[in-house]
C-alpha cells in the first residue's frame, strides 16, 4: 500500500516537474533572440520579435529601408528637424505614429541618450559606426548599416529582412527591383551605346553632381552619364563643364531647381535646356534621386525621360501605385501618384 502510495506521489511530483519544465521551454521561446551580422561585421543579438525601432543619421533613408519591409509601423522616433518640412510629408503616409514621435537626435545628428532610452527601442539602426559602441554601453541593441555601393540596397533590406524576421518580404523587394532593371535593360538592348541619351544629375544651386548614386542610376535607365566616372559622393561642377559636355538631359531635385536650371542665362546653349529636357526627380519617402529604397522607380522614371518613345507603353503611375501598394503595403489614390510623381 505505501508502495502504491509512494509511486503515485511521485508520478504527481513528476508531472509537476513536467508542467514546470513546459511552461520554462514556452518563456525561453518567447525570449528567444536571434544573431544577425551587420553591415559592418558586428555580431548583434537582437530580439526574436521586434516591435520597436529607433532610427538615427539619415533618419529617412532608413525609414524608407522599413518602409520597403512594409514595417513602417515599428518606428517609435520622429523626424530629425531637417526633415520636418513639407518635403517629407510622405513619411507621415507610410508611417503616420511618427509625427508626434520625439525627435531622437541633434541638429548635428548626434543621438539624444535619454530620449532614446525612454522610448524602450528593441534595435536601434543607424549608418554611423562610430555611435554604436557608446549606446550598446547603455544595454541598446545596435545594428549598423552602410550603402556606398549601389547594390547595397539590396543587401540592407536583406539584413533589415533578419532583424525583422521579414524573409519573404525582403525578398519580394528584391525580385522588384531585379525586374524593374531587365525591364529597361530589355526594352533598351536594342539602342546602340553610341545612342545613348547623355544626362546629368545636377544641383544648380550648390553647382554640384550631388550624389554618386546617380551615375548608377542613370546607366541603369540606359543613359549615359556625363560625369561617369567621377569617384566622389559629391562631384563640384562649373558652367565650362556642363557647356562642354552638353548634356541632353538634367535631373534636379525640385521643381525651384528646374526654374533655376533653364533661366540661367549661361546654361542657355545646353541641349536639355534648349529642348526644355529639364526635370525634376519624384520625392515620396525620399528623394528618388538620392539614395532611398525607392531606387527601383527611379530606374523606372529616368528611363522613360531619357527615352519616351521607346518606353511609351510603361504604365509610370501604374508602377508607382503598384510598388507602394505590394512593397510599402501602402495604399495610394492617383492624386497622390500623381504629386509624388510631378515632384516638388
Amino acid at each position: 500500500m505505501r508502495t502504491s502510495r509512494l509511486a503515485a506521489a511521485l508520478v504527481a511530483v513528476l508531472a509537476l516537474i513536467l508542467t514546470g519544465c513546459g511552461s520554462g521551454a514556452a518563456t525561453a521561446t518567447a525570449g528567444d533572440t536571434r544573431t544577425i551580422t551587420d553591415m559592418n561585421g558586428r555580431t548583434v543579438e537582437v530580439p526574436a520579435t521586434v516591435s520597436r525601432v529607433v532610427t538615427l543619421g539619415a533618419v529617412p533613408v532608413i525609414n524608407s529601408f522599413l518602409f520597403a519591409l512594409g514595417e513602417g509601423e515599428v518606428i517609435v522616433n520622429g523626424l530629425p528637424d531637417f526633415a520636418r518640412n513639407p518635403r517629407w510629408k510622405y513619411q507621415y503616409v507610410f508611417a503616420p505614429q511618427i509625427e508626434q514621435q520625439p525627435v531622437t537626435q541633434s541638429a548635428d545628428r548626434q543621438p539624444s541618450t535619454e530620449k532614446i532610452l525612454d522610448l524602450k527601442p528593441d534595435v536601434v539602426l543607424t549608418m554611423h559606426k562610430e555611435d554604436a559602441e557608446p549606446l550598446e554601453r547603455l544595454g541598446l541593441k545596435v545594428v549598423t548599416l552602410k550603402w556606398r555601393d549601389p547594390e547595397d540596397v539590396t543587401k540592407v533590406v536583406d539584413l533589415l529582412g533578419q532583424v525583422l524576421d521579414q524573409p519573404e518580404r525582403a525578398r519580394a523587394y528584391t525580385g522588384y527591383f531585379d525586374r524593374s532593371r531587365r525591364q529597361i535593360a530589355d526594352a533598351l538592348a536594342a539602342v546602340p551605346a553610341a545612342d545613348r541619351t547623355s544626362a546629368l544629375y545636377l544641383s544648380h544651386k550648390a553647382m554640384t553632381r550631388p550624389h554618386l548614386i546617380a551615375e548608377w542610376w542613370i546607366t541603369q535607365a540606359g543613359g549615359r552619364s556625363v560625369t561617369e566616372g567621377s569617384e566622389q559622393e559629391s562631384l563640384k561642377l562649373n558652367i565650362e563643364q556642363i557647356l562642354a559636355w552638353n548634356p541632353q538631359v538634367i535631373f534636379v531635385s525640385s521643381s525651384a531647381e528646374i526654374t533655376a536650371v533653364i533661366e540661367d542665362p549661361r546654361l542657355a546653349g545646353v541641349a536639355a535646356v534648349q529642348n526644355k529636357r529639364v526635370y525634376a526627380t519624384p520625392i515620396a519617402a525620399h528623394l528618388w534621386g538620392n539614395r532611398t529604397s525607392e531606387q527601383p522607380l527611379t530606374v523606372l522614371w529616368a528611363a522613360k525621360q531619357l527615352y519616351p518613345d521607346q518606353l511609351a507603353g510603361l504604365d509610370l503611375a501604374g508602377e508607382v501605385s503598384r510598388f507602394y501598394s505590394e512593397i510599402y503595403k501602402t495604399e495610394l489614390d492617383n492624386a497622390q501618384v500623381d504629386e509624388i510623381l510631378a515632384g516638388l
